[in-house]
């Protein structure tokens, strides 16, 4: 019964926190939206990852570090309290938030796979790209129609060309597209996006569609050099997007073309309009920022860790009855 009830009460500070916290992203991320706009798109689509992942892994850490060891510390083990219907219920919606990311988490993986075995069965190898100075990717022609141009995988990512995209376009046009889906790979959009499935949550999806279109925009800007090059990026953005594909945008893909057609169009109005953006100072990460802020959480933590068990310890008291 102690772990049951252990259980219970660690999955109901879960969701009760991810869900508040939720909400409260939902409500202000919008009105935030229009300022952080004036900085680069690679760092708002940082941004906006960060951003969806703060509800769960606030939620996870306070679960974790705080309401788990003050129930183990300071629950006693041999009474027997009834418990209401109350954390019950919340914990089983609390372990069905996580049972259902990992889900879908699996559920992409395997539909990805699929595809690329698929893909592979009728696949030739035209070339590499390099991702960075240590590692290259395959590129790949395929027949048919699907995937116009397509970048797949997390651990050994590939990217994947149509012959019809290799027709319709110029070998500028291909140049600079395959260098868009290579930033994708560089950047772990892939990888992101399998994130963004295992932490799944209601309510979400404005701000996860809002982050593929900065990442989007973020692989074009990267991808160009100049203003020549980003009309060959728009022309080929045109270009796949007439082409239709005989297949269903698969999730842990990053395609050139998969975006509603108000995104690419906007995409294509950007690249049209390209003018070349230096970096300011303040647009760089600092790390020390960074190490800062943790050292400071740690060490309000390490002097207050005690008393806040015994707070979360009497807030799970007042939860059970």
């Amino acid at each position: 019964m102690f772990a049951v009830r252990g259980i219970a009460v660690s999955f109901s500070i879960f969701v009760l926190l991810y869900g508040a916290l939720s909400v409260l992203i939902c409500g202000v991320w919008r009105r935030l939206w229009p300022g952080a706009q004036r900085y680069s798109a690679g760092r708002c689509a940082d941004l906006l990852f960060v951003v969806r992942l703060v509800p769960f892994v606030a939620a996870a850490g306070v679960t974790l570090a705080l309401a788990v060891p003050s129930f183990l510390l300071l629950e006693p083990r041999a009474v027997d309290e009834p418990m209401s219907a109350v954390p019950v219920a919340l914990g089983l919606g609390g372990m069905a938030v996580v049972v259902a990311g990992m889900w879908k988490a699996a559920a992409a993986l395997v539909r990805v796979s699929r595809m690329v075995a698929r893909w592979s069965s009728e696949a030739r190898v035209i070339g590499s790209s390099a991702i960075n100075s240590r590692d290259s990717v395959s590129v790949l022609r395929i027949s048919g129609l699907a995937p116009p141009l397509t970048a797949a995988g997390i651990r050994r990512p590939s990217v994947w060309l149509s012959a019809a995209a290799e027709f319709v376009l110029t070998e500028r046009e291909l140049e600079t597209a395959l260098r868009h889906e290579v930033v994708h790979l560089r950047r772990r959009d892939n990888l992101r996006k399998l994130i963004l499935r295992l932490v799944a949550f209601p309510g979400m999806a404005k701000l996860e569609n809002a982050w593929r279109e900065a990442s989007e925009m973020a692989a074009d800007d990267a991808a160009v050099s100049s203003a020549s090059e980003a009309l060959d990026l728009a022309a080929a953005v045109i270009k796949l997007s007439r082409l239709t594909s005989l297949d269903p945008p698969v999730e842990l893909t990053t395609a050139l073309v998969h975006s509603p057609a108000e995104s690419v169009n906007a995409r294509v109005a950007r690249l049209i309009a390209w003018t070349e953006r230096q970096p300011s100072p303040t647009e760089g990460y600092s790390l020390g920022y960074a190490l800062g802020a943790a050292a400071v959480v740690v060490a309000t933590l390490a002097v207050t860790y005690s008393e806040l068990l015994v707070r979360v310890h009497e807030a799970t008291e007042w939860l059970v009855r």
